[in-house]
């Protein structure tokens, strides 16, 4: 499953009314660490489908979900279960790190 783009109009249905726990990546187009983050993302997206949905947010186009979590730097990375925030972490990482952040979040 790869990863879904989610806008400020749809961030209460696919993020915070999920079955599943999500992982919400907060990026932009001209952040580097971003885009560095972005691959292993994908992978994961497919590798854990089932388990955890990722969605990504550009926070460019889509100022105000951003803004109600408090993202303050890009990639920002929040781990929601029953519609509530259980971990976040900011900051790119290498694959593995990222999965075990997920999977101790979740």
């Amino acid at each position: 499953m790869a990863t879904v783009a989610v806008t400020d109009a749809t961030f209460d249905a696919e993020v915070r009314q999920s079955d599943i726990p999500v992982v919400v990546d907060f990026w932009a187009e001209w952040c580097g660490p971003c885009k560095q983050i972005g691959p292993a993302l994908e992978e994961l997206s497919d590798e854990m489908a089932g388990k955890v949905k990722i969605v990504k947010v550009n926070v460019d186009e889509n100022p105000n979900s951003p803004a109600q979590m408090g993202v303050r730097g890009i990639p920002a990375l929040f781990v929601f279960k029953n519609g509530e925030v259980v971990s976040n972490k900011a900051g790119a990482a290498p694959k593995a790190a990222i999965q075990g952040w997920i999977e101790d979040s979740i």
